[in-house]
């Protein structure tokens, strides 16, 4: 039987990803779009990585269902990089709470019932979800625990207390990293580990879309504002996910490493602050 990386979102920082370790193993490679999928599936195929592609809608328990029986048809799931979304500068309220939120908690649900001793996955979150206010002890429990199907019910994500796009995301986001917290107990039962990344700006062709988008001066307000004094790049995101995955991060289960530049540090005490 074959090892398998499942990839769930093929875009750069999947990619990148998963040029890091997907080597020796087969790269399972899906996408909402079949012309994301196979433009990844060249990229890799030519460099080398014996891959597959299939369509997956994340906000889909049937989708994310069918892609596992593709994968377990092909081998032993021994990866998951998890880094499907949907941005607040081109998606409503309500697709980036099935995506972004409930997508992230049903793929760590369904992986977490499959993936092989010795494995691991990597959810992508943002920075986002660290800029978020904190929310009450009761809430995090919520977002971390309740049910993936219930989920979308919790009183915090209905359409009177979420204030807009950015704040779905916010939520989202903090979401993710919660459920990762969570999931990693029941991921350990089965001798796996899950982690979060959350990245700040990595240039990549949706950071661009978002950089001449509406929240563009924002953007390049924090790359200008920011320690690092630059935006990311998706190698520098697939680095901490080959130690969270590999054999040097097998320690490491239910964190979240926050990887932005200093962004979040000057949000909070720096000149990003709020006046």
């Amino acid at each position: 039987m074959k090892n398998v990386i499942v990839v769930i979102g093929s875009g750069s920082i999947g990619q990148a990803i998963s040029r890091r370790v997907g080597a020796g193993h087969h790269v399972l490679l899906s996408d909402l779009r079949r012309d994301n999928v196979d433009a990844a599936a060249t990229i890799l195929g030519d460099a080398g990585f014996e891959t597959t592609t299939t369509l997956v809608d994340v906000s889909s328990r049937k989708s994310v269902s069918a892609l596992i029986e593709v994968a377990t048809s092909i081998g032993n799931i021994t990866g998951l990089i998890h880094a499907a979304g949907v941005s607040p500068s081109q998606a409503p309220i309500e697709a980036i709470l099935h995506v972004d939120l409930y997508g992230t908690a049903l793929v760590l649900e369904l992986f977490g019932n499959v993936i092989a001793s010795g494995g691991s996955g990597v959810v992508i979150a943002s920075q986002s979800g660290h800029r978020l206010p904190a929310l009450s002890p009761e809430q995090d429990r919520a977002l971390a625990t309740t049910p993936t199907d219930e989920l979308l019910a919790l009183p915090i994500l209905q359409p009177e207390q979420i204030r807009d796009t950015l704040h779905a995301y916010q939520v989202s986001k903090r979401g993710n990293s919660l459920r990762v917290m969570a999931e990693a107990i029941r991921w350990g039962k089965r001798g796996a580990r899950v982690n979060a990344i959350s990245p700040g700006i990595i240039i990549t062709p949706l950071a661009n879309d978002e950089l001449n988008g509406p929240r563009g001066a924002g953007y390049r307000r924090m790359i200008d504002m920011c320690p690092a004094g630059r935006a990311g790049t998706p190698d520098e995101v697939g680095n901490v996910a080959a130690l969270l995955m590999g054999p040097d991060g097998t320690f490491i289960t239910g964190s979240d490493f926050l990887m932005d530049g200093g962004v979040t540090s000057s949000y909070l005490f720096g000149e990003l602050a709020p006046k």
